[in-house]
């Protein structure tokens, strides 16, 4: 269970209205794409795992089993205000979480992080 702990702890840091892919996730804790695939398909319910927001790097839900994507997924991720494109991808330029704010939890930023910078969950709101 120590891999998937790790993997929830930087999935539930990914903001509401934002994803990150399996890939970025797998650098981060030191495991491969598919073992955070594994880790996403066995979440268990109850603990805030905001596992619809993990896409493939194409900017796509991924497919299961049966082949095709997660419906209750992509309804998710339109609530929370996400876009798909005409081929059923979402831009990670517009709505990709910043790789810093999935390493630094909230509040716990270290202490040399320059006063004048936003905390990385924030980022959005300073984008140009």
């Amino acid at each position: 269970m120590g891999l998937n702990r790790d993997i929830y702890e930087v999935v539930k840091r990914i903001p509401y209205g934002q994803v990150s892919s399996y890939g970025r996730i797998a650098r981060m804790v030191g495991c491969s794409a598919r073992q955070v695939g594994y880790a996403m398909a066995a979440a268990p319910d109850g603990f805030d795992i905001p596992w619809h927001r993990v896409i493939n790097s194409k900017g796509e839900i991924s497919e299961r089993k049966e082949g095709a994507g997660d419906d209750r997924q992509r309804q998710k991720l339109i609530e929370e205000g996400i876009v798909f494109d005409p081929k059923g991808r979402i831009s990670f330029e517009q709505f990709g979480c910043p790789d810093l704010a999935l390493m630094v939890p909230a509040g716990d930023l270290p202490e040399d992080w320059p006063a004048d910078w936003p905390d990385p969950l924030e980022w959005e709101k300073h984008r140009p």
